[in-house]
Formats: C-alpha cells, sequence, structure tokens
C-alpha cells in the first residue's frame, strides 16, 4: 500500500525545549495510525508539522507524495484537520458552519449547500442543521467539527484527540463515525489521551516519549512486549494478602514478583501458560479459606505497556479520569 503520510527525522526546537528529536511516521493508505505518548511527549508538535501549521527545524514530511514545506497549499488540499477543540462558529447554525467551510473551499454556493446537507445527515445532525450550534451538546458539536474536516473529501484525515472531554456515550459514537470513514477509504492520523480508543481504533501505533519513538507495532505487538497473560485476583479480606501471594507466587512467570495494587487486595501474577496456570490457582484457593471477591486471567492492556515503556501514567489518569 502507498503511505499517505511519511515523516523522516522531524525534529523541532521552542528554545531551549526539544519537542522532536528525530520522529519517524508512516501511514499506508486505508489504515489508522495511534499517535501515544505523554503529556509534553510532541504529539500535537508533530500533528502540526504535518498539517502544515508549522516549519520542522530539521526533518521532512509528506501528505499523499506532496511535501509539507515545498508544497503546503497542496497538502491542505488533501487533509482534513480536526483539532483539540470543536472549531465551530456558535452563532452560526450547524448548516452554515459547514457551507462557509465549503465555499473557503472553493466550492461555489449551490456546492457548499448540497455537501453541508449531505453531511449533516451523515452525521445524524439533520434535526438540529438549523439551529445556532451554541446550542449543541459537545459531543455534537465534536462530530459538526468532524463533519466540516470532511467538507472537501480530503484523503487524509488528521484527528488531534477527537474525543476529549466527551462522556462515554458520544466517545462512542464518534468511535462509530470514525470507523466508518476509515472503512471508505480514509487514511487517519489519530492522536488520543485514552488508550482504549487507540487498541479500538488503530492499526498500527506509534508510543513516543521526549520527541521520540520508542515503540511501534499493532496493540497486540506492543502488549507482547510487556509479557504475556496476567493471573488477578481480588481478596475479600486484605489480612489474606500474604497467603494469596504465596499461591500466586508457584504459577508466576519465571519467579517474577507477584504485583499487589494500593488496597491491598487485588494481587497480580504474570504468567507463560494462561489457562493451565489459572487452573492451579483455582485449585489452591480452593483449598484453602481464603476468600475471593473475584479471580481470573487477564492480558496485558495499553495502559501496561505505557507504563512499562514510559514509567508514567496516561493523560487520562493524570487527569483523573
Amino acid at each position: 500500500m502507498a503511505e499517505m503520510i511519511r515523516a523522516e527525522g522531524l525534529e523541532k526546537r521552542y528554545g531551549e525545549v526539544r519537542a522532536l528529536a528525530g520522529l519517524d511516521l508512516a501511514v499506508p493508505e486505508g489504515t489508522v495510525l495511534g499517535l501515544l505518548g505523554p503529556n509534553g511527549a510532541g504529539k500535537t508538535t508533530a500533528v502540526r508539522i504535518i498539517a502544515t501549521l508549522l516549519k520542522p527545524d530539521g526533518g521532512r514530511a509528506e501528505v499523499a507524495g506532496v511535501d509539507v514545506v515545498g508544497d503546503p497549499d497542496g497538502v491542505r488540499r488533501r487533509i482534513g484537520l480536526s483539532g483539540q477543540y470543536a472549531a465551530v462558529d456558535e452563532h452560526l447554525t450547524g448548516f452554515e458552519n459547514l457551507e462557509m467551510v465549503g465555499r473557503l473551499y472553493g466550492l461555489g454556493r449551490a456546492k457548499a449547500r448540497e455537501r453541508a446537507r449531505e453531511l449533516l445527515e451523515r452525521f445524524s445532525l439533520a434535526d438540529a442543521g438549523d439551529r445556532p450550534s451554541k446550542t449543541y451538546s459537545g459531543g455534537m458539536r465534536r462530530r459538526l467539527d468532524l463533519a466540516g474536516a470532511l467538507v472537501a473529501s480530503p484523503p487524509v484525515l488528521i484527528l488531534d484527540e477527537p474525543t476529549t472531554g466527551l462522556d462515554p456515550r458520544s466517545r462512542l459514537e464518534m468511535w462509530d463515525v470514525i470507523r466508518e470513514l476509515v472503512g471508505a477509504g480514509s487514511t487517519l492520523l489519530l492522536t488520543t489521551q485514552y488508550l482504549e480508543e487507540a487498541d479500538r481504533l488503530a492499526d498500527d501505533i506509534v508510543v513516543i516519549d521526549h520527541g521520540r519513538a520508542i515503540a511501534r507495532g499493532t496493540a497486540d505487538d506492543l502488549k507482547a512486549q510487556v509479557g504475556g497473560e496476567r493471573i488477578e485476583a481480588v481478596l475479600r479480606e486484605r489480612g489474606d494478602a500474604e497467603r494469596a501471594r504465596a499461591i500466586l507466587a508457584e504459577v508466576a512467570m519465571g519467579g517474577a514478583e507477584v504485583q499487589t495494587d494500593d488496597t491491598g487486595r487485588t494481587l497480580t501474577a504474570a504468567v507463560d501458560d494462561g489457562v493451565p496456570a489459572l487452573r492451579r490457582v483455582l485449585d489452591a484457593f480452593e483449598g484453602s479459606s481464603i476468600a475471593l471477591l473475584d479471580v481470573g486471567l487477564r492480558r496485558p492492556t495499553l495502559d501496561d505497556v505505557f507504563l512499562s515503556l514510559t514509567g508514567a501514567v496516561t493523560d487520562e489518569k493524570e487527569a483523573g479520569r
């Protein structure tokens, strides 16, 4: 597949701060690349360079074969950009917002109006299309903003944290919209602070920290880097923790340490034989007097990957989400 976005050795400084330190990215046509990283990792700087809003201090980037520095207008004709905050004029109706974008793209009045109605229908906003957008909910504004990025039918979409601030239902609705776009052939660069979002939407993931890519691969590839499956046991009584720890230590992979959470009642052990190890643990707990609230086999999450690679919590956890 052709690469619709390609970045090689991107560098960017803000005074003494090195925001990007030789970042490489590649997004094949019709795929989603998830760009993850802690606060200050360089995600938004990379997006702004690829979207021609910033010039790199070093390296190069192309969108659909067009250089972002050499022909920024050509790049802008090929991309749709949705930033962290919905860029809509709250005094205009949803229809007027989209019509305005179409006119700015030079579609002409009739075509711009036709495209506006089409997108309002596609994003389930037709009933609200003639209302001022200031009356829209947060989820509706985000859908309107994304619709605006699609007015000119660009082959490449750049979404910078598109579901930030949305409630869970609105986030799920946005995920459905994004899946539909990719299913129709769009190529997507997605930055997100929600690891579940990258897990569900991205074909490949690049984790960046201090302006560099420190890991890349599918969600399953990255999870494999931090080990295989885990047995997690939740105790009814904290006082049983030491005996439970001894049971789990018998099946822990390579003598790995059994982890205990802050409550002292949830214990986790990495295992390399999955279901057989779980059976042995269940038999051992059944023969003891330890009361369990829950026990099961868990796969590593992208949170585990993030902690392992960066030593930091994710943005969403820092924000208390």
